[in-house]
């Protein structure tokens, strides 16, 4: 069950990555604006089709945006780390969620900003205006690229591309990408629209080719660039 925050310090805000620009004390305003709930894991903290709209500061754990099909199957879009956010969609044009959020740690920390002060704050921040449009024009280049790879290609290759975006968000050490936590098969499934089954396969193949090894507590891809061309040649010949 959530619950709700009986404090929350002046600072609490100090490590969302869109709030930077502002100064401490127009940071600590924003806190006094947000409602703080915490939420255990897999609790939902967003509904798809809600007709709330506010903002989701994610504060401490982590999060996933998924929706499910009409026959039930789960669609997993983004999982979105501690600084970032989610909900400004609806915030900004208040229209229904597109999409649910559920907590993937347990005591995940929220703030929630209403519209309004969410709408007044991007308005009176230039820097923050173009944060917002850098980061919806990231949505809907990630979404394009999607859409292409679906319609374009098979099953394997598109594990290979998913693979491949997570080895760039993992930490870099030379030519070598550590992904950690380790990723889910169904988790690699649902982004990518094929089966658990699919998503193994794949991996032996590339941990017998020695392009992946699984760790303890991470997968190693062990050349970014050779996986990189593996996927740029598949979407160049389609």
């Amino acid at each position: 069950m959530s619950t709700h925050s009986e404090i929350a310090p002046p600072d609490a805000l100090d490590r969302i990555h869109l709030l930077r620009a502002l100064s401490a004390e127009q940071r600590a305003a924003v806190v006094r604006q947000c409602r703080w709930r915490r939420f255990g894991l897999d609790e939902q903290l967003i509904d798809h089709w809600a007709e709330t709209s506010d903002v989701a500061f994610i504060v401490e754990g982590r999060v996933r945006v998924l929706s499910h099909s009409a026959g039930g199957r789960e669609i997993s879009f983004d999982d979105i780390e501690a600084g970032e956010f989610v909900g400004e969609m609806s915030a900004l044009d208040g229209r229904p969620r597109s999409a649910s959020v559920v907590a993937l740690r347990e005591g995940t920390l929220i703030a929630f900003l209403g519209p309004r002060p969410f709408q007044d704050l991007v308005a009176g921040h230039p820097s923050l205006a173009m944060a917002m449009l850098l980061r919806l024009s990231g949505k809907l280049r990630v979404a394009t690229d999607r859409i292409m790879e679906l319609s374009t290609l098979g099953a394997n290759n598109r594990v290979h591309a998913e693979l491949l975006r997570l080895a760039k968000r993992g930490r870099i050490e030379g030519k070598i990408s550590v992904i950690a936590p380790i990723p889910v098969h169904s988790d690699i499934a649902a982004r990518v629209s094929t089966t658990r089954e699919t998503v193994a396969r794949v991996l032996s193949d590339l941990s017998r080719d020695g392009l992946v090894e699984r760790r303890p507590d991470a997968l190693v891809v062990r050349d970014v660039s050779r996986l990189e061309t593996m996927v740029e040649d598949v979407r160049g010949s389609v």
